[in-house]
């Protein structure tokens, strides 16, 4: 037995964008960054000490640790298309995770990651030796981000349609566990809606100007004064990830869905919405605020199961995810799908009322489902792991 009050599992959702972490049991994560990941230096091969060291090159970890600005800092990603890839980041990050912001030492505590839907076996069994290998926990299991989801919304089946940084996936649970042929995925995410919105607002001859580039100060009239910062030794990718982020923070203010498909003639009038950027530059968003969410959804997924479960997937259609917080969007994705589907079929989409439900589903299930007593028999032991190796991971956590 690995759960209960003594010993509490970690529940660690390590997505695109970002990386949310805490205990299982509770309500919502303690720990809550980017999964992006500040690297000084050039890989000499060497291996990852302490959580981010290493002989040659420095790995920054964390928003505090990202929000400053150094020379010649890149910024690399620790996953691709949706499936870890930097490894040395990906351990940086989990060791960011115990030792900085849940101080919980990793060999007393299971740990549960949660993983994409269509992860692959390569990677799974990666993952399950580099976590014990490294930090040596007792316990380790691989949960879904489908089935997570759906657990967080109290269902043991349903069509879950996860919006995320990098893509949409659409996947449907039954019994609870992932129809690995219903499986669709489409390229459009939060990152391009980010990227469309960027590009919106610099078209308009605006200049988007990160943070740490200019300085605001209060003249002696009691105006601002703007002075622009010089810093040649930045990185690109470091300039463009706080550009981006001030380009989502814009998406996610004043994104929205609109009713029907967008029509940019019958929209042209839209009355604009203001926004006032980090450097005080005041800016009027109107069409664009409908035209950059807009994102069409298709039941293929639905139509690849099985005929006899169609009809309880469209019933139970369940919206997750940071890009599903778009205000209209589930009541546009419920009218799509209706007209596609079957005369003889019910369509409800289902998501969480509160926009932090929505988007932490995957955390809250792996919160939910860590801390079940019937769970525990489900853990992937050390003990189960030095016996049989990486590949135990697909016995027990199909």
């Amino acid at each position: 037995m690995y759960g209960g009050d003594e010993v509490n599992a970690l529940v660690i959702d390590l997505g695109s964008s970002t990386v949310k972490a805490g205990y299982a049991g509770e309500d919502t994560p303690k720990a809550l960054f980017p999964a992006a990941v500040g690297c000084i230096g050039e890989h000499d091969g060497s291996e990852v000490s302490n959580g981010g060291e290493k002989n040659g090159r420095k790995l920054h970890v964390g928003s505090q640790a990202m929000g400053f600005r150094k020379d010649d800092m890149e910024v690399v990603q620790a996953c691709n298309n949706g499936l870890y890839d930097n490894w040395d980041a990906i351990e940086a990050i989990w060791g960011h995770i115990f030792n900085d912001r849940l101080a919980a030492n990793p060999a007393e505590h299971p740990v549960m990651l949660a993983e994409p839907s269509f992860n692959t076996k390569d990677i799974r069994e990666k993952t399950v030796e580099l976590l014990f290998e490294k930090f040596s926990p007792p316990a380790v299991f691989l949960a879904k981000n489908a089935v997570l989801s759906s657990f967080a919304m109290g269902r043991q089946s349903s069509l879950v349609v996860d919006a995320g940084h990098e893509g949409i996936v659409v996947s449907a649970v039954h019994d609870g566990y992932v129809l690995q042929k219903s499986i669709a995925r489409a390229p459009i995410g939060g990152r391009l809606l980010t990227q469309c919105m960027l590009q919106s607002v610099e078209s308009k001859g605006i200049t988007v100007r990160p943070s740490y580039s200019f300085k605001r100060s209060i003249n002696a009239s009691g105006q601002y004064e703007l002075k622009n910062l010089d810093f040649p030794q930045t990185s690109p990718s470091y300039r463009q990830f706080n550009m981006e982020q001030i380009a989502a923070d814009v998406k996610e203010s004043i994104g929205r869905v609109s009713d029907g498909p967008f029509d940019a003639e019958q929209n042209a009038s839209i009355p604009t919405v203001n926004y006032e950027l980090p450097d005080g530059q005041e800016i009027q968003v109107g069409p664009d605020r409908f035209k950059v969410p807009e994102v069409l959804f298709n039941p293929d997924s639905i139509n690849r199961c099985d005929a006899e479960l169609r009809r309880d997937l469209y019933s139970g259609i369940l919206l997750a995810g940071g890009t599903a917080m778009f205000t209209g969007l589930r009541d546009r994705l419920e009218r799509e799908l209706a007209e596609a589907a079957p005369h003889n079929c019910k369509v409800k989409v289902t998501s969480p009322a509160n926009s932090l439900e929505r988007k932490f589903s995957v955390w809250i299930g792996g919160s939910i489902l860590a801390s079940l007593g019937s769970f525990q028999q489900m853990w992937v032991s050390k003990k189960e792991y030095e016996e049989h190796g990486a590949g135990i991971v697909h016995r027990k956590a199909p």
